[in-house]
């Protein structure tokens, strides 16, 4: 039986499955992300010396759908349907073997581009990170290539009509972008990790330095723009040899982001301890994760800005397990209504204010004496989050494309952390979470999936005033009885960066935290045996 990806006995060992997932971040201390369509194809245009180019090629042709595009539904195609697109079209205009293949599967995804939104559909926009900058730089690199292919007898794509960009979205923040890199102006962290939006400028740009581990924010897409395409770098090049390695672990493809080493630590952590997982944590890895908190914050991984988000579910792994850390960093995101995921964010998150609860709260929990001076902030927070709570009971976000991530965020926050006030909060988001269980015992927002299974199943059984309710311990049952009967296909990529990704370790944990809360309920456990 696999659970979470990793193989149990029948009785579901989770305690075992915890201790090895916990010693992996320690192997793998980049962490473990799933591959990205949107990345593999920038590097297959931008780098084609790379090592594990043909097998990039390769994941580009066999990930397109029957209908011409990659990537999910609900418009979180677009991005990666026009990055692969282009690399087809890349390969074409290079003269790259198996012609015919390449040309017929950029030809389709070009119709299927040519024909998005439908008819009469307004274009749907995911919050994706600088989704305004992606689109149009792809657009335009698509409508080139046209330009130049359609002077030549290649099948597939004679003809074709040039791209337009989708309504809402124009070229002025590129070119802005583009401006600022090749002025050699020092640009703002956030950036770099979509540095590749700049084209030619992004070219050893004087404003930009690769980290010590030889990154570009975090970003194979970024690092290959920094070195550029004309010529094979030298192999002492730190960057170079970083992108070797990304490539050589994924056997060619790679993915959006990577390392996360703060951000997989942070969450694998605090999902176990807060369910009551029984595990150790290797001391340096508690170590570790409290020197990376900062005066300014705490960045996910080498190459990327820091952030409230990962600075907050560090702070609070941190207290669950006994090394409480002051976290008054958090001030450096701390607006006059909310706290911003970093300083110049466009929109706002309800899961990282949830996560800044979470950090306050428990910092506050084990050090009585500090819960005076954090419980403004704490009650602002939970006022913040009730208003922005859908009114049949649910939350979205902007780092998650389920609404169950979401909502499991902000109603055990507020449930442990809100106060009084956000009671009711708790009750709607429990009684959405009952009415939306599918036949099977899972819950999904596109179908059902073993990740937002186990987010429904933590608010379920985490909540302390509904945990023992009848409704609650039939659903928390039968949400058991589908993770341990789901088959072994991985799980679909939830998470939002340029493209949608799938932390592996983070929902493995997350998905062992459901488990462990189902196998410690007597009354779930009971009414599972009748099932």
């Amino acid at each position: 039986m696999s659970v979470g990806g990793l193989t149990f006995p029948k009785a579901v060992d989770v305690a075992a499955a915890a201790a090895e997932l916990v010693r992996d971040l320690m192997v793998r201390p980049w962490g473990t992300v799933s591959p990205s369509v949107y990345e593999t194809g920038r590097l297959v245009s931008l780098a084609p010396w790379l090592v594990g180019h043909a097998e990039r090629v390769r994941f580009l042709l066999d990930g397109q759908q029957p209908d011409g595009r990659w990537g999910g539904p609900d418009g979180y195609a677009l991005v990666p349907t026009l990055s692969a697109t282009e690399a087809l079209l890349c390969t074409v205009s290079r003269g790259e073997p198996d012609r015919e293949t390449l040309s017929r599967a950029a030809g389709r995804g070009l119709d299927w581009l040519l024909g998005w939104p439908p008819q009469g559909a307004a274009p749907l926009f995911p919050d994706m990170p600088a989704i305004e900058l992606v689109v149009p730089a792809l657009v335009e690199l698509v409508n080139a290539h046209l330009d130049t292919l359609g002077d030549r007898d290649v099948p597939h794509l004679a003809g074709r009509p040039r791209l337009r960009l989708p309504a809402g979205m124009n070229e002025h923040t590129l070119a802005a972008v583009r401006s600022r890199v090749g002025s050699g102006a020092e640009l703002p962290q956030k950036l770099m990790h979509a540095l590749e939006v700049a084209g030619p400028a992004a070219h050893a740009a004087p404003g930009v330095q690769p980290t010590s581990i030889g990154t570009v924010g975090a970003s194979p897409a970024a690092t290959a723009a920094w070195l550029g395409r004309r010529a094979l770098p030298d192999p002492g090049t730190a960057a170079r040899r970083h992108l070797e390695a990304v490539a050589r672990r994924y056997g060619g493809p790679v993915p959006v982001g990577l390392p996360i080493t703060v951000f997989e630590r942070g969450w694998v952590l605090s999902w176990l301890a807060r369910a009551g997982v029984p595990f150790e944590v290797p001391p340096e890895m508690l170590a570790d994760l409290r020197a990376a908190i900062q005066p300014v914050g705490t960045p996910a991984g080498a190459g990327l800005p820091p952030d409230a988000d990962t600075t907050s579910v560090a702070l609070y792994a941190l207290a669950l397990l006994g090394m409480p850390y002051e976290p008054g960093s958090l001030w450096a995101f701390r607006t006059d209504t909310h706290f911003c995921t970093w300083q110049g964010e466009e929109g706002s998150s309800v899961s990282v204010n949830a996560h800044v609860l979470d950090a306050l709260g428990q910092y506050a929990a084990v050090r009585p004496e500090a819960a005076e001076r954090y419980r403004p902030d704490m009650d602002a927070i939970g006022a913040w989050l009730c208003e922005r709570q859908r009114p049949e009971g649910w939350w979205d976000d902007r780092w998650h494309a389920s609404p169950y991530y979401a909502t499991v965020s902000c109603a055990l926050a507020l449930d442990a952390f809100g106060g009084a006030g956000c009671a009711s909060s708790v009750r709607r988001a429990v009684r959405w979470v009952l009415e939306t269980q599918r036949a099977d015992g899972s819950w999904g927002r596109w179908g059902g999936t073993r990740e937002e299974t186990a987010y429904a199943m933590q608010l379920l059984l985490l909540s302390r005033d509904h945990r023992e309710d009848g409704p609650v311990v039939e659903a928390a049952a039968r949400g058991y009885d589908y993770l341990l009967r789901a088959d072994e296909a991985d799980d679909p990529p939830l998470w939002h960066d340029k493209d949608l990704y799938l932390p592996v370790a983070v929902v493995r944990a997350a998905i062992l935290a459901a488990l462990h809360l189902a196998q410690s309920s007597r009354l779930v456990v009971d009414r599972h045996r009748q099932l």
